[in-house]
């Protein structure tokens, strides 16, 4: 694998391996890795349509933010250090968890972690306001991709609709998972990292990984009993080959 990327088309090509690979082992991790495909495609696109007021930081930072995924993968398939709370979604790789459970823990490493720190390392010399807009943008394009991927998700997992139903009637923390409350915290977590020195900042982030693969575990098992039960019953309906999931979410 060629780590670090340094473009846009590398950071595809290098996702491309990790579904290929995840593909021939029959392992969870590629149910992330393929929507996160979907996403850095739909951001490349928004670059070059130029719908940010700066496109090519924003290539700067995507590629500086995929990276940090993609180092953590190759160092956890190696036997590597990475943090806590990539390890933490990583490990599942061959549980039994819903498809929705798998997607989540890697959003929950990726975007309430890493996308916090790729960000912030834009604002010495430069106002984090500056960026707020662009990255605030992503949160449209995301939106979009969102409720698309959750079309796509219904068709390989036939009882999504209990999280629907949960989410409306109470407060569990998976049915009421947010992508774009999660981008609202990497931002925050970028606003104050960018205003620390580097023993503060290195703090922080330990902190914040220590939190974030906490939440990781309660997402791979969650309290509630009502919530434990509809996840048993919705994994037992869906498929469990990765290849075909996969598919069925191109389609």
């Amino acid at each position: 694998m060629a780590i670090p990327a340094k473009s846009i088309d590398e950071v595809l090509s290098e996702l491309d391996i990790i579904i290929e690979n995840t593909v021939v082992e029959n392992t969870y991790l590629g149910i992330f890795a393929y929507v996160y495909r979907r996403t850095t495609a739909q951001i490349k696109q928004a670059i070059l349509e130029k719908q940010f007021e700066d496109n090519e930081r924003m290539q700067v930072m995507d590629v500086a933010f995929a990276n940090l995924y993609l180092t953590a993968y190759q160092n956890y398939m190696h036997n590597q250090d990475c943090s806590a709370s990539w390890k933490t979604a990583f490990s599942a790789k061959h549980d039994k968890l819903t498809i929705i459970q798998h997607l989540m823990l890697g959003m929950n490493a990726h975007i309430n972690m890493d996308l916090g720190i790729a960000a912030s390392t834009f604002s010495p010399g430069l106002s984090m306001a500056v960026l707020k807009n662009d990255f605030m943008k992503v949160n449209q394009i995301l939106n979009n991709l969102t409720n698309e991927m959750q079309d796509r998700v219904a068709k390989v997992s036939r009882l999504m609709v209990l999280l629907d139903w949960l989410g409306k009637n109470t407060d569990e923390l998976i049915a009421n998972f947010s992508m774009v409350k999660a981008r609202e915290q990497a931002w925050n977590l970028a606003c104050i990292l960018s205003e620390l020195k580097d023993a503060e900042r290195k703090a922080v982030v330990e902190l914040t990984d220590t939190t974030i693969a906490e939440f990781g575990n309660q997402l791979k098992n969650p309290p509630g009993k009502i919530l434990k039960m509809a996840l048993k019953l919705i994994s037992y309906f869906e498929e469990k080959d990765v290849k075909i999931i996969i598919n069925k979410l191109e389609s």
